[in-house]
């Protein structure tokens, strides 16, 4: 049965809708930046990370999601005591089902004018980690990366309280497909420039 879900999407195609029917089902709903901003403007009820994990969101956004209440949550086994113990003693709540994509990088590098900043700036670090961590724990959790997976999901919630194994599956194939493809578009990016050599921020 899902119960939480955390959702942190850079393309937000669908996701008033979706948020609103998943939180409408029960389901809480844990979110970031300015994909909360959006969400609770349209006014569904979603707990800002910071609240949710107690660690507010450093380093220019940098650092949201990297953290032991976001990937225990994800990555522990439902089916092993001893995961589930150390869950709670840790005052840590299983996440169930993730929605995320990641930093439009392939968007970016194609934009007439584009500085070397921008560029870096849009390596997603923590949305990978997302989409890996959940696809790798698909026997308990459901990773939602394309916005057109979102009927098909919602279906299964309604239908069983939960994203049948079959569809979990898929969708962390396609997870696996998305952060392939986006790693080698940044290494046949860089791999052709020379950014070693522009100017690095200092304090």
């Amino acid at each position: 049965m899902i119960k939480k879900a955390l959702i942190t999407v850079s393309d937000k195609q669908g996701i008033d809708d979706f948020a609103k029917e998943i939180s409408q089902l029960g389901i809480e709903i844990i979110s970031t930046g300015g994909t909360y901003k959006q969400l609770s403007e349209a006014g569904i009820n979603v707990t800002p990370i910071e609240k949710y994990t107690g660690s507010k969101e450093i380093l220019d956004g940098r650092v949201k999601t990297l953290h032991p209440k976001i990937h225990g949550g994800i990555l522990a086994l439902r089916n092993n005591k001893q995961h589930l113990d150390e869950l709670k003693s840790l005052s840590i709540d299983t996440i169930d089902l993730v929605v995320v994509n990641l930093y439009p990088f392939e968007k970016v590098i194609h934009k007439r004018e584009v500085s070397p900043e921008e560029v870096i700036e849009n390596i997603d670090i923590g949305g990978v980690a997302l989409l890996r961590a959940s696809a790798k724990n698909f026997h308990h959790v459901a990773i939602v990366s394309d916005p057109e997976d979102y009927p098909k999901v919602l279906k299964d919630i309604k239908e069983f309280k939960e994203v049948s194994e079959e569809l979990r599956y898929l969708l962390a194939v396609k997870a696996f497909e998305m952060t392939s493809h986006y790693d080698q578009i940044i290494f046949n990016y860089l791999s052709e420039k020379k950014f070693y050599s522009f100017p690095r921020h200092e304090s």
